[in-house]
C-alpha cells in the first residue's frame, strides 16, 4: 500500500505497515496499512481530503475498546490523541474537548472549574472521542448526558458542527439521525454542560474523582493489559455476575485469561496473546453463559480487521 498514496503539505505523522498491538490497549493485534497521526483538526481534515475515497478510514483513540485481529487491519488507521488535545472553558460555560484529549483529564478540567457531575468520565480508560462514538459511562455516569453539541469531520474532509438532538443515543450505542452522504462522520470534539456548584465544589469534585480512581483501582486489573469491560450489562444485571456465577474466572485460551479479579476483563498478563486468542476467549465466554443462564451477552469491546 505503501506505494500506493503520497502527500505533501501535511503536518501529520504517516507511517506505513504498523504493528497495531503498539497502539491497543490489548497489547495484541497485526498490522496497519497505514498509521496517521494528525497534528490538529484541521491537518486531519486536509488528510481526509487527500486520501483517496475507495481506502478504509478507522479512528482510534487509545485503543482501549477495541481488538484489531492478528491479519491487521487495511486501510489508514487515524490515531486521534494528546498530542493534539485542546479542553477549555467557553463563554456559554460549556466546556469544549477535543477527541484526542483523554476522558480523564476532562474530569480533571471539570472539576478545577468547579463543575460537580462530571468525575465519573475519570473511569473511563479512553479518549473523549472513543467516549463520544460509544456513548462510554461508569459509576452512574454517560457521556451523552453532558453533550451540548459536537464537532466532526466527514470521510471527505468536510468539517461539521451538530447539535446533541441530530444523534439518537442508548446504551453504548450512539448513531446519527441524518447520515451524511459520504459516511462516515468522526468525532472531532465536543461541547459539553456540567453542573457548576458552589466555593467549595473544586475540592468535592476533586475528592470524587480520587475515590472513583481509588475503586476502579481497587476492583479492576489496571496492571495487565486489558481493554475495560468486555461486555456490555445486560438489563437488570451485570455482566461480570453472569460470567463469574458460572465459574469462568481464570478460563485461559493461549495467552489470555478471564481476570480473577473482575470476570468481565480479559487480561493478557504476559503481553504474548494473539488477538485470536482473545477473541476465542470472548465467545467461549458468550457461549458458556448463554448456555448456563439464559442470556446472550454483547461484546461491548469493537472487533476489527482480518483474521490470519
Amino acid at each position: 500500500m505503501k506505494s500506493s498514496f503520497t502527500f505533501d503539505g501535511l503536518r501529520g505523522d504517516l507511517r506505513f505497515d504498523v504493528a497495531m498491538a503498539r497502539h491497543t490497549s490489548w497489547r495484541a493485534g497485526g498490522l496497519a496499512d497505514a498509521v496517521y497521526v494528525p497534528a490538529d483538526v484541521e491537518d486531519l481534515a486536509l488528510f481526509l481530503r487527500r486520501l483517496p475515497l475507495d481506502v478504509p478510514v478507522t479512528v482510534l483513540g487509545l485503543g482501549s475498546n477495541v481488538l484489531i485481529r492478528d491479519g491487521g487491519i487495511r486501510g489508514v488507521v487515524v490515531l486521534m490523541r494528546d498530542n493534539e488535545a485542546v479542553v477549555r472553558t467557553e463563554d456559554d460555560g460549556t466546556i469544549y474537548a477535543s477527541a484526542g484529549l483523554t476522558c480523564a483529564k476532562l474530569a480533571r478540567f471539570a472539576a478545577a472549574q468547579g463543575k460537580t457531575d462530571a468525575a465519573f468520565l475519570a473511569g473511563i480508560p479512553g479518549t473523549v472521542g472513543g467516549a463520544l462514538a460509544m456513548n462510554a459511562g461508569c459509576y452512574g455516569g454517560e457521556t451523552w448526558n453532558h453533550v451540548a453539541r459536537v464537532e466532526t469531520v466527514t470521510r471527505d474532509g468536510e468539517r461539521n458542527v451538530r447539535a446533541a438532538d441530530e444523534y439518537e443515543v442508548a446504551y453504548r450505542e450512539v448513531a446519527c439521525k441524518i447520515p451524511h452522504k459520504s459516511s462516515p462522520e468522526f468525532f472531532t470534539g465536543a461541547w459539553f454542560h456540567f453542573s457548576s456548584g458552589d466555593a467549595s465544589s473544586v475540592e468535592a469534585a476533586q475528592t470524587d474523582i480520587k475515590a472513583l480512581l481509588a475503586k476502579r483501582l481497587a476492583s479492576q486489573p489496571l496492571e495487565w493489559p486489558n481493554a475495560g469491560s468486555v461486555f456490555r450489562n445486560p438489563p437488570g444485571d451485570y455482566a461480570a455476575r453472569l460470567i463469574e456465577s458460572c465459574g469462568l474466572k481464570g478460563l485461559t485460551m493461549g495467552g489470555a485469561s478471564v481476570s480473577e479479579k473482575h470476570a468481565n476483563f480479559i487480561v493478557n498478563p504476559k503481553g504474548a496473546a494473539r488477538a485470536a486468542d482473545i477473541e476465542a476467549l470472548i465467545v467461549q465466554v458468550q457461549q458458556t453463559v448463554e448456555a448456563k443462564t439464559g442470556v446472550r451477552l454483547q461484546p461491548e469491546v469493537k472487533i476489527l480487521g482480518e483474521a490470519v
